[in-house]
């Protein structure tokens, strides 16, 4: 399957921006689940291309001059195909292979376990080395933190969420990610792209997240905010130990004031 893609940023400020530098992670990279055909990002100069220390293809883009607004736009076409292994029911990337899964049993300040968040990942414990016990945790997670997208970006932190925060995808991502940490298994953090003929605006979900867990010797991929049957129509973008590390856009400015941000994706499937 193909996938034609593009999403438009436009950040808008009420005041002028002196100085700006962005970190944009928004290229996919060649993996075994997609192939690059085309990929393009457009910014109002030309941006440094480099990689950052997961491998997620990056570019910093540094304005010096003032403005009032900034538009970002990436767009290409992708190449899905179906789970390396075979089998159905998770999306598998790998962006990485030189990491040792070992570097996502570190913990970070978004996705540490607090007590009540230690106590419900310890009922499955039993089972959290395996596939089908994983994929128990991240439906008992999905089930007690139920998606709500139209109540803002997230809660701060996987504890807060627990709590009873905002529930976004990245919420519910950040809590699977403490829980497998706290149980010893390798989790991290994924934002990208998901096509599904049940979402609307052409099947587009921008800005979509999602966890990878390491079992059997291989990143296998939690979506609970979708709850997909496969993982075909999954585009990842970067991976990180937290959101932190994979969001797709990050920087500093100097001056702007209040900032505003317009988005719009468009994801379809093409010959």
């Amino acid at each position: 399957m193909k996938l034609d893609i593009a999403q438009d940023m436009a950040y808008r400020y009420d005041a002028p921006v002196r100085s700006s530098t962005q970190y944009l992670r928004l290229t996919p990279r060649e993996s075994p689940r997609h192939r690059v055909l085309h990929w393009q990002i457009d910014t109002p100069r030309a941006a440094t291309q480099t990689h950052d220390g997961y491998g997620n293809v990056l570019h910093v883009l540094t304005l010096d001059k003032s403005v009032s607004e900034i538009r970002i736009r990436a767009h290409g076409v992708v190449e899905l195909r179906p789970a390396a292994d075979g089998a159905p029911g998770d999306p598998v990337t790998d962006l990485d292979g030189a990491l040792s899964p070992l570097v996502f049993l570190r913990t970070t300040p978004i996705t540490r376990a607090d007590e009540a968040l230690a106590a419900f990942a310890e009922r499955h414990r039993k089972r959290a080395g395996a596939l089908a016990g994983l994929r128990e945790l991240a439906a008992a997670i999905a089930d007690r933190m139920p998606l709500k997208p139209d109540e803002g970006s997230g809660a701060g932190s996987a504890a807060e969420a627990f709590a009873g925060g905002v529930v976004s995808a990245r919420d519910q991502a950040h809590v699977f990610i403490a829980c497998c940490r706290h149980l010893g298994v390798p989790a991290r953090f994924v934002s990208g792209y998901l096509h599904s003929s049940k979402v609307a605006s052409e099947g587009t979900i921008a800005g979509h997240a999602w966890a990878e867990a390491w079992t059997g010797n291989q990143w296998r991929g939690f979506d609970l905010a979708s709850r997909r049957a496969d993982g075909e129509g999954h585009l990842a973008l970067a991976i990180g130990a937290d959101y932190l590390d994979a969001c797709p856009i990050r920087g500093v400015r100097t001056g702007g004031g209040i900032e505003t941000l317009e988005v719009s994706a468009r994801i379809r499937i093409t010959q």
